[in-house]
């Protein structure tokens, strides 16, 4: 039996009048997954526990089949395990995006104008995050690039108790209520303020205001957290799999349970990704030996961020057309599963995560439960009353029915 999960980051939303009082998920064309819906299983998991932040850590831990409650350390522990930075377990990684701040005369005014600067490149980001290092870095706090525009600073013996905000929370807002409290907060915010003045000017972000691109003219921190430590996927489920995803948290994950890491090119997290690319790896890497693979598609997640609902429903589009490659090529199989479901619940309507629950469905090959009126969406999803309220728990459904 092979196993493969089809993880579209961020589809599941809230109705939108601009979409006849639909969801994206409803009003984007998905034969795919309502093929799926109609024949295989279909039910609603709470991926997100109460009282956690509903970020796409704690999401992906939850639907990899890993209580946040216990394993979750961060979010940035895992992202730097990805990019290869050595944690001691005393040291706090935070996550370190550059962001599009405007142009007020006092840092504490500004407004934050773009989460992703742009999307800045990944070699620009580097050349501005490699000067910060070299301006701002200390024996105890080193800067990491990363790709585009999510980096990595490591404080040693640093606090892992500071009230952060994820910059994509407060797209358009002024940032004065936003800025780093409690313990480290001093130091945090004086590396956020001196990065501004650092990056400014400097010629990448000059060279991209002249080609009418945003800025990536401050540091932003957030997700921090100590060296986690999870047991291996092979170990709780008997399965040896991998992962192939444009983002290093995913990635981290992965590593922390032992799954391997397939690299695809040109991936940029975004709608467009070689999502082709995607899925002839995952078939490749199953038809290897591999038991199980975890595809995440970042994008739907992205344009829901930037409050894009045409570029949304494209990528929930994308998503099914990658299905539908998968279907194809899973054939050769024989025996198989598949499940597709998002992380959490990302609402154009506010730009960021809810920890709401995700419609998810489960498809055997051969089966077929003759749902003819059944598609893929929260409200159908909904209606069927298969529900996980402990969404680790379905990992271990999806693989062994139970």
């Amino acid at each position: 039996m092979k196993y493969l999960i089809l993880l579209g980051d961020g589809m599941a939303d809230l109705k939108l009048g601009e979409l006849d009082n639909r969801t994206p998920l409803q009003f984007a064309g998905t034969p795919h997954m309502d093929m799926l819906a109609a024949k295989g299983v279909l039910g609603l998991a709470y991926t997100v526990p109460k009282g956690y932040p509903p970020g796409s850590d704690v999401a992906n831990l939850s639907v990899m089949g890993y209580d946040p409650a216990e394993y979750y350390t961060g979010r940035s522990p895992l992202e730097a395990v990805s990019m290869g930075v050595e944690l001691e377990p005393n040291d706090v990684a935070f996550r370190c995006n550059l962001v599009t701040l405007s142009t007020d005369s006092s840092y504490e005014n500004k407004t934050m104008i773009d989460y992703s600067a742009d999307e800045v490149t990944t070699p620009e980001s580097k050349e501005l995050i490699q000067l910060v290092d070299e301006k701002l870095g200390t024996e105890d706090i080193k800067f990491h690039p990363g790709f585009r525009f999510r980096h990595l600073m490591v404080w040693q013996d640093g606090p892992a108790g500071c009230r952060l905000t994820p910059p994509h929370d407060i797209s358009g807002r002024s940032i004065a209520e936003y800025l780093p409290h409690d313990e480290g907060s001093a130091t945090l915010g004086k590396l956020m303020k001196e990065s501004y003045d650092i990056l400014s000017n400097h010629p990448v972000n000059k060279k991209r205001a002249a080609q009418g691109l945003r800025p990536a003219n401050s540091v932003w921190f957030w997700g921090q957290g100590k060296k986690p430590s999870l047991t291996s996927f092979h170990e709780k489920y008997g399965l040896q799999g991998s992962v192939i995803s444009a983002v290093d948290l995913i990635k981290g994950i992965g590593i922390c349970a032992g799954l391997d890491i397939v690299a695809v090119e040109n991936i940029t997290g975004t709608v467009e990704t070689n999502y082709r690319g995607k899925v002839t790896a995952a078939l490749e890497d199953l038809a290897q030996g591999r038991d199980f693979v975890y595809l995440h598609v970042e994008a739907p997640d992205a344009a829901s961020h930037r409050g894009e609902t045409t570029t949304k429903i494209k990528s929930i589009e994308m998503v099914d057309e990658m299905l539908g490659l998968l279907l194809e090529g899973m054939q050769q199989f024989g025996d198989y599963k598949i499940m597709v479901l998002p992380d959490h619940p990302t609402p154009l309507s506010i730009m960021t995560h809810t920890d709401g629950p995700v419609p998810f469905v489960i498809y055997t090959s051969g089966q077929d439960n003759k749902n003819d009126h059944y598609v893929y969406d929260e409200e159908t999803a909904a209606k069927t009353g298969l529900v996980f309220p402990q969404g680790h728990k379905l990992m271990s459904y999806f693989i062994r029915g139970r």
